[in-house]
Order: C-alpha cells, then sequence, then structure tokens
C-alpha cells in the first residue's frame, strides 16, 4: 500500500520543556483511516497538526503526500501540502458573514483559481452528499452545530484533497449531533478518503478504522487493528484508556 504520511521519529517541544511529541513515527496508507485516541494532553492533536504544518517541529522527518517537512519548517512546502490536504477542526471555523454556498466556494476560487460556476456546481452536491442542500444560502448563525460542520466537511472536500485530517470533529457537539457528523465520516471512509481522525468516539473507531494508534505522554504507546486494540490491547496503559471509556 502506497504511504500518504510517513513520519519518522518526530519530536516536538513546547515552552518549558514539555515534550508533546517524543519519538513518534507513524504511517498512514493510501485509502486508510486511521483513528487516534488517548488521553487528554497525549500529544495527538498536535501530531495531526504538524501533518499539515500547523505545528512545525523540532526533530525528525514528515514526508506527506510525497511533501518532506522537516525542523526547517519550509513555508513553500507546507503550502503544497494544504493545497492537497483538507482539515476539520473540533470548532467549526465557518465565516460567519457568509452564506454557506460562499464558505464552501471560497478557497477553490481564491486559492485554487478554479472555475465559480463549476465550483458552485460541486459545492452543491457535497451540501447534498451531507444531507443539508436546502441551508445552502442560509448563514453559520441558522445551522446548529452538526450541521455546521457537516458544512466544515463539506468545504474540505470541495478542495478535492487526498487526505482529511479531523481532530475532535464532534467533541464541540451536542449528544444528539454527534451521529449525524459520524455518519458523514463513514460515508467518505466507504468512498475510500484517506483519513486521519483524533477522537473518543469508539463506536466510530471499531466500524471504520483500519488501524488504531493509542498515544500518551507525547509517545506512541501501541498500533492496533481495531479488533484487536478493543478486545483485547496490548499495553497496560491502553487497557487503563479502555476501562475508563467504556
Amino acid at each position: 500500500m502506497k504511504s500518504v504520511i510517513k513520519a519518522k521519529g518526530v519530536v516536538k517541544t513546547f515552552q518549558g520543556g514539555k515534550k508533546a511529541l517524543d519519538e513518534v513515527s507513524l504511517e498512514v496508507g493510501k485509502g486508510e483511516v486511521t483513528v487516534i485516541m488517548g488521553p487528554s494532553g497525549s500529544g495527538k492533536s498536535t501530531l495531526i497538526r504538524t501533518f499539515n504544518g500547523l505545528e512545525s517541529i523540532d526533530e525528525g522527518i514528515i514526508e506527506v503526500l510525497g511533501v518532506e517537512l522537516d525542523s526547517y519548517h519550509d513555508e513553500r512546502k507546507v503550502m503544497r501540502i494544504r493545497r492537497r490536504v483538507g482539515m476539520v477542526f473540533q470548532q467549526f471555523n465557518l465565516f460567519p458573514h457568509l452564506s454557506i454556498i460562499d464558505n464552501i466556494t471560497i478557497a477553490p476560487i481564491k486559492v485554487q483559481k478554479r472555475n465559480k460556476e463549476e465550483v458552485a456546481s460541486k459545492a452543491f452536491q457535497l451540501l447534498a452528499q451531507m444531507g443539508i442542500a436546502e441551508h445552502a444560502m442560509k448563514f453559520p448563525s441558522q445551522l446548529s452545530g452538526g450541521e455546521q460542520q457537516r458544512v466544515a466537511i463539506a468545504r474540505a472536500l470541495a478542495m478535492e484533497p487526498e487526505l482529511i485530517l479531523f481532530d475532535e470533529p464532534t467533541s464541540a457537539l451536542d449528544p444528539e449531533r454527534v451521529k449525524e457528523v459520524l455518519d458523514a465520516m463513514k460515508q467518505l471512509a466507504n468512498n475510500g478518503m484517506t483519513m486521519v481522525v483524533v477522537t473518543h468516539e469508539i463506536g466510530f473507531a471499531r466500524e471504520v478504522a483500519d488501524k488504531v494508534v493509542f498515544m500518551d505522554e507525547g509517545k506512541i504507546v501501541e498500533i492496533s487493528a481495531p479488533e484487536d486494540f478493543f478486545s483485547h490491547a496490548q499495553n497496560e496503559r491502553s487497557r487503563r484508556f479502555l476501562n475508563q471509556m467504556m
């Protein structure tokens, strides 16, 4: 399987000397769904943010879609990666003054210089795919949290990414809105999208993940298939985490 992400010996130290990432190595294959789990402060969100240059690294190498990032943090390389990688955040980060359709089309038109009519047509298709086509002309404040997060997913897809990163995409949602976002993500996985997902949603990880990465204190403690991780995790730290979660 062709690798989309290769991280080798990645170290990230924050002010005060705390190592957010401590010699992390990981590969993500094309078409794979990788779920990263772990307690708060384990480094999982920091790791996913290094994959599109939102966080720089102090040591090691990260290769994303054939573009290599190191401690030099070349902004030209970062921009090359971001043109091909979508990201969905915990907060929806929609522009409040723009309609839903304009939130989705602004980046493909301004950044990728694509045809306005073509982009708009694609945006309506994506909203239909997310089950919210009727909201195209509304503003973010008129939508529920789950609907806004589905807009954020549609916005990421509008850039025609080869990889999408999800950083705890359901943690800011009311419980009844979580399922609609996870269903949209499952649909993407079924369509073959390469995804790296930081989440605590065990049901999603069981059903959709190709592998589960468990992190603690900046290190990768365990990488397992979901059926192995959730039924008989290898590491004692992993088992303690699961006992608290389940």
